[in-house]
């Protein structure tokens, strides 16, 4: 009987803990609670707190009110110009109207789902009206304000207001960037090989103009040496000759003794000569007196 009891009271406690939960709930900072009774809103708490509601009747949808983040996976858009760019934009976003985000969207899965299609509608449409260069310049700006304004347009109805939207990277695709980057090689390569043999005919034209320099200047060289040691022979004739004029005698011993050193120095040690040889006459004999010029003939006296 006691067991009995027990048990009813255990039961009695667990149903009177279970019905104050389910009629209390808790709103955070930052949070707003939808309430919705048998499927019907009933009213929105923005006050942080405990509060209270219907048990078993009535159903309570928390939403965060601060800022989100969106970021979906990159996706190629076709410009304006046919070219194909690598977009990845980014929402930052906040529920706002709880009760038209529950009636249009109910969960922010849901609600990410769809704002990833708007944003994506309307990055597609405004960059297929541009081209690449306009994206390049500060239009940029400008055209990231329409995608912001067509997609906050779009998004009120569903309780969210849209705070930002900002493309996160905005690139060529890998094969159009290879593409270019092979391109570009092939240009510099091209240019590289013009400047080479642009070097190269340059580098011909001066040793062209070096080697027709260098024969002038030896040409011109020769010729100066040719006259001087023309006026160096006519110099040392001119000296022998006045010497053969002041003493023919030494002269004569000098033009001797020249002809034995050429003579002399590629002969052996010894040489074998007559005793009567013309070769050993000044040797013997050393050089001739000089002689007396002949005295003129006294001039004859007038008959």
């Amino acid at each position: 009987m006691k067991t009995r009891l027990l048990l009813a009271l255990a039961a009695i406690v667990a149903a009177i803990v279970y019905l104050v939960a389910s009629s209390l709930y808790v709103v955070g900072e930052g949070e707003q609670a939808l309430v919705v009774r048998l499927g019907a809103p009933v009213g929105v708490v923005v006050e942080p707190g405990l509060k209270a509601k219907a048990p078993f009747i009535d159903s309570v949808y928390v939403y965060d009110t601060r800022l989100q983040l969106l970021e979906p996976p990159p996706e190629q858009v076709i410009l304006g110009d046919q070219k194909r760019l690598e977009v990845q934009p980014y929402t930052r976003f906040r529920i706002v109207e709880p009760l038209r985000f529950y009636q249009a969207l109910r969960t922010l899965d849901q609600a990410r789902a769809q704002l990833a299609q708007l944003v994506s509608s309307s990055v597609r449409r405004e960059l297929g009206q541009v081209s690449l260069l306009t994206l390049l310049t500060p239009q940029r700006s400008d055209i990231v304000d329409l995608i912001k304004n067509e997609v906050v347009t779009k998004a009120r109805p569903l309780g969210v207001e849209i705070d930002e939207v900002r493309f996160h990277r905005a690139d060529l695709p890998f094969e159009t960037s290879q593409a270019i980057y092979d391109r570009m090689k092939s240009e510099r390569q091209r240019e590289a090989k013009e400047l080479r043999a642009q070097g190269a005919e340059w580098a011909q034209q001066i040793e062209s103009r070096a080697d027709r320099d260098r024969t002038v200047l030896l040409s011109e060289a020769q010729r100066a040496a040719t006259i001087s040691r023309g006026e160096g022979d006519a110099e040392a004739n001119r000296a022998l000759a006045e010497a053969f004029d002041k003493d023919p005698g030494f002269y004569q011993f000098y033009r001797a003794l020249k002809t034995y050193r050429s003579a002399l120095a590629d002969s052996g040690p010894t040489l074998v000569l007559s005793p009567d040889a013309d070769f050993m006459r000044t040797l013997e004999s050393g050089p001739n007196p000089p002689q007396s010029p002949p005295t003129p003939p006294a001039p004859r006296s007038a008959p």
